[in-house]
């Protein structure tokens, strides 16, 4: 599978990876071109997460301005693998 038709991760897989290569590039223990490498790869989760994060808010926002019948999600577009 190339790079381009890759899925990105959950929400929660992205935050984990995040979160351990924070723990790992505070333990000063990185070489600086391994540093620059993970900076990078943690600006990409990041990225993930904030889109994630706003395609829930997007899905939350419609359910509210739902005034009659039951809640149903309507779609919408996102600028996902972009």
């Amino acid at each position: 599978m190339s790079d381009k038709t890759k899925q990105p991760p959950s929400f929660e897989d992205a935050l984990a990876r995040l979160e351990s290569i924070v723990e790992s590039m505070e333990s000063g223990d990185v070489p600086l071109a391994d540093l620059l490498a993970k900076f990078e790869e943690g600006n990409a989760l990041l990225k993930t997460c904030e889109a994630r994060l706003k395609e829930a808010e997007l899905k939350i926002e419609q359910l509210k301005k739902q005034k009659d019948g039951p809640a149903s999600l309507l779609p919408f577009e996102t600028n996902r693998g972009a």
